[in-house]
């Protein structure tokens, strides 16, 4: 096992820890900016950085398309490619082809699927995803696996969740471990605790660099997701990160957090961000309303961003009714940086034994909501 991870402090379920690569130290809890085609959208690899961001998420499906995945090799790895000279976790790909309805077939094998940008048909197998995850040169490898919407039937969960560990070992064998470099199971199981109990003895007895909870935010909502997560966590290993996939919102993140995750990742800071919405420490602001239009604050007192620090809501509100790409530019970094720092706040929290606190505080001061008198 080629990762390092070292658990400095616990607080209750939480943990506060780092994550040792070839690209660099990760403190946990952390949140990974989405990178889907080897860029954060409407960001520069340095202003990603200058968030606070330690770790950036690739998206191996769409990465295989376009360029494909011998093109980013022979340019050096994604990381030269890109220009990010800090770890990057891909995910397995199996996620977006699962989703392609009528586009794709699932077989033992595999999955065969037609591409989403000119109908060519292509093949992801455990170990061909571990093939293009390796010429990508991602530090996190994640295993390939297969992801049912919530709710479902119980048999259904379980035929998936057998198969994606079935694929789990065809992707541990398949991975080459180096120094630096590591791959992470996925637990699967849907919202049945039995099948989560049993996905999760399986992927120890394989044994991983890492350990993912997967299988929720895909239309559970959060009561059941928590649910899950009073459990599941539990259920891996103490000694190595715990990664919640595709999660989410702040509050997600918060009370994943409280429930002994490591590691999220999401598109909403970036999506957000190209939709006008903002996040803040009072909850979302959407600035194309008009109340913001002779507004001379600025959209968050004390964030250090470059939107907060040099503009006011007035002016951000004038980009979007323009159209103005600044607009997307300014609204996406502030919304990275406010996760940053929510997650050097929790770590902070943890390491002065006031978790619990600065939870409460974070609650109180969403449930207020944006103060709207100018």
């Amino acid at each position: 096992m080629a990762l390092k991870f070292e658990v400095l402090k616990t607080t209750g379920k939480t943990r506060r820890g780092k994550l040792y690569t070839k690209h660099g130290v990760v403190d946990t809890p952390a949140f990974m900016p989405v990178g889907t085609c080897g860029t954060v959208k409407a960001m520069m690899p340095e202003s990603v950085a200058s968030t606070g961001a330690q770790i950036l998420l690739g998206n191996t499906y769409h990465l295989m398309l376009r360029p494909g995945a011998d093109l980013v090799e022979k340019m050096g790895g994604l990381h030269k490619f890109m220009n990010w000279d800090k770890p990057i976790l891909t995910d397995s790909g199996g996620f977006q082809v699962m989703s392609l309805t009528g586009l794709r077939k699932l077989t033992e094998e595999g999955v065969t699927f037609s591409s989403h940008v000119d109908g060519s048909k292509h093949f992801l197998s455990p170990e061909k995803s571990m093939e293009i995850q390796h010429k990508l040169d991602s530090n996190i490898t994640m295993c390939l696996d297969e992801c049912v919407k919530l709710p479902a039937p119980h048999d259904i969960v379980q035929k998936s969740m057998e198969m994606s560990m079935r694929w789990a070992k065809r992707s541990r064998a398949a991975f080459v471990d180096r120094d630096g470099y590591g791959i992470f199971g996925i637990q699967q199981g849907g919202n049945y605790r039995d099948l989560r109990q049993i996905s999760a003895d399986r992927l120890k007895e394989i044994g991983f660099d890492g350990y993912a909870i997967g299988g929720l935010a895909v239309g559970e909502g959060q009561e059941v997701m928590f649910e899950v997560l009073d459990y599941a966590p539990g259920m891996l290993p103490e000694d190595k990160p715990r990664y919640l996939m595709g999660v989410g919102r702040p509050d997600d993140i918060v009370g994943a957090v409280l429930r002994g995750v490591d590691m999220f990742d999401c598109v909403m800071p970036t999506r957000s961000g190209r939709t006008a919405q903002a996040f803040t420490r009072y909850g979302t602001v959407n600035v194309r309303n008009a109340r913001h239009r002779e507004d001379p604050r600025p959209l968050e007192e004390g964030c250090d961003c470059p939107l907060c620090r040099n503009y006011s809501r007035a002016y951000i509100h004038h980009l979007q009714k323009c159209n103005e790409v600044l607009a997307v530019m300014l609204l996406t970094w502030h919304n990275i940086r406010y996760y940053q720092r929510l997650m050097q706040g929790i770590r902070r929290s943890i390491e002065d034994d006031s978790l619990q606190e600065f939870a409460a505080g974070f609650y109180a001061d969403q449930a207020k909501g944006d103060i709207e008198e100018v």
